[in-house]
């Protein structure tokens, strides 16, 4: 098998980029596009929550725990190693790894570097790599995952969002990141969207190497579903704000 197709999800807190990155899994399962192996990269992990499933141990807590539980007789790096591949959540269809954060001082810097490694090895074994990013996207380049397939950064229905939201895909530049295609999709829109907000997306689109993927209404379905701490991969296609990402995820996506 080759290489995954990678996936990054991109936007600024608030978006609502990790319903949407839960969506993009369920769509996905349901072409048979598998396995897919999500990897949750914000530090604000909360991706397994809307999959409905429990996270053991995240990145962050086996760094801290390698500062002082290395076996004998054991290298650090394998010790690490062992750890992470023990820490990916086997589900059906997809597997998930969920970065965190550390909880001391210090950096991510050789977690990264064995992460990176793992994600390598692994990706020979999955159909799809879907990468749920903090806004900064850093992890992208430290992951060493530097050929994209799909950046879909979701943008809030106001001109600011728009704006980040175009900063955003412009990083890659800097990360020195080749992506296929970046998708902005606006979400949570209100019934009546102001004109001179369309105008603006229209316009930020135009002056970017972003394409307007489409405009996801406010779903009280999703909000739903969230508050019950129900998994998103069970609500119905035609519930409101689901029915619409598919439609994007059809056209951009497709069945490749």
């Amino acid at each position: 098998m080759q290489n995954a197709k990678i996936i990054a999800m991109a936007g600024k807190g608030g978006t609502g980029k990790t319903t949407i990155s839960a969506l993009v899994i369920k769509y996905l399962l349901e072409k048979n596009l598998t396995p897919v192996l999500a990897v949750d990269a914000d530090p604000n992990a909360n991706l397994n929550e809307l999959l409905g499933i429990d996270v053991g141990a995240t990145l962050g807590d086996i760094r801290e725990d390698m500062r002082t539980k290395t076996p004998e007789g054991m290298s650090k790096h394998d010790y690490m190693e062992m750890q992470i591949n023990q820490a990916i959540l086997e589900a059906t269809g997809y597997d998930l790894v969920v970065m965190g954060q550390p909880q001391g001082p210090g950096c991510y810097c050789m977690a990264n570097s064995i992460l990176a490694g793992v994600l390598e090895r692994l990706s020979h074994s999955y159909k799809f790599l879907l990468v749920d990013n903090e806004a900064g996207m850093e992890h992208l380049s430290r992951l060493n995952l530097r050929n994209i397939y799909k950046l879909i950064v979701v943008s809030d229905a106001s001109s600011r969002g728009v704006t980040a939201a175009k900063r955003i895909a412009d990083l890659t530049a800097s990360l020195d990141v080749k992506v296929e295609e970046k998708i902005l999709i606006v979400n949570r829109i209100p019934d009546n969207m102001p004109e001179e907000l369309i105008k603006h997306i229209e316009k930020t689109v135009s002056e970017s190497d972003l394409k307007l993927g489409g405009f996801v209404p406010y779903s009280q379905p999703i909000f739903e579903y969230e508050a019950a701490r129900k998994s998103i991969l069970d609500i119905p296609n035609n519930a409101d704000g689901v029915k619409e990402t598919m439609r994007i995820l059809e056209k951009f996506i497709g069945n490749p």
